[in-house]
């Protein structure tokens, strides 16, 4: 896991006035003063210019993106209305944004193991916990009639109090039996499911893209519409019974997946097969 650091960056003008220039293109349907706004505010969201460090003078900017000095001074007066950078007469244009905490990132590999660590060294906020009728996906997915009940649950996990994922979970009704909701609340659920006996042997996961809707992007600080990391996940237990399935949700800001591969194969045939497999 990601530990945790400040979110200060020491000051750097220096450093950060030499920074890679952007580019900006005169045939984009964009202005190009909005074209300048979003590579300096990408520079600034990636900590690049830290948190009181200097942008470059309009002039500067002007010459760094070869636009003209209105141009370049609409540009940094955007970045000052998002509450970014601070325009001061006289002393330029500083950082005022704190860089968030470095996303969390997961390997493919050794996928429990980094799901339980995950559960240990981040907060939780329980927001639903309730026995409910499946619907036909989760039917299908946990093997179980539609009549029957399984346990529902909506959680939201923070890294340093900042929502990173939105987690919906459906375990089948014998295996919801055997933890509370104060449990899930404090534990991880892969946890519970081991304290109940449940022998976990694998599971399957795909990874897609997604949009977040009213409820998931107002439990994670977005706005409607704002893409996110899609992972639907079925664990199975010995007996090859699903037993828990689960759509995680993530911040792309704040979440990596990572996978380590391995080049094999002949010269005529060779490809990418990732590691333990």
């Amino acid at each position: 896991m990601t530990s945790k650091v400040s979110n200060l960056v020491p000051p750097n003008p220096t450093a950060d006035r030499l920074a890679t220039p952007g580019h900006v293109d005169e045939r984009l349907p964009m202005p190009l003063y909005h074209q300048v706004y979003l590579i300096l505010r990408n520079k600034i969201l990636t900590g690049e210019y830290g948190f009181g460090a200097l942008l470059p003078s309009e002039q500067e900017t002007s010459e760094t993106f070869g636009v003209s000095r209105i141009t370049a001074k609409r540009a940094l007066n955007d970045l000052a209305g998002d509450g970014l950078v601070l325009r001061e007469r006289g002393r330029g244009t500083k950082v005022v944004f704190h860089a968030p905490t470095p996303p969390v990132k997961a390997n493919v590999e050794g996928l429990l193991e980094n799901l339980l660590a995950m559960g240990l060294e981040t907060e939780v906020s329980l927001l639903a916990f309730e026995y409910v009728r499946p619907t036909d996906v989760v039917s299908r997915t946990l093997c179980c009639d539609e009549t029957a009940l399984v346990q529902r649950a909506v959680r939201v996990r923070l890294l340093e109090k900042e929502p990173f994922s939105y987690l919906v979970t459906h375990v089948p009704d014998w295996v919801g039996r055997s933890y509370s909701r104060g449990d899930l609340a404090e534990r991880p659920l892969l946890t519970l499911l081991e304290r109940s006996g449940v022998v976990i042997s694998r599971a399957e996961q795909t990874i897609s893209a997604t949009l977040a809707d009213v409820e998931v992007s107002a439990a994670l600080g977005l706005e409607l519409g704002s893409p996110l990391l899609e992972i639907n996940r079925v664990v199975y237990d010995q007996s090859e019974r699903p037993v828990e399935y689960i759509t995680a949700l993530y911040r792309p800001d704040r979440y990596q997946h990572r996978m380590m591969l391995s080049r094999v194969g002949s010269e005529s045939a060779r490809s990418w097969l990732m590691a333990g497999e």
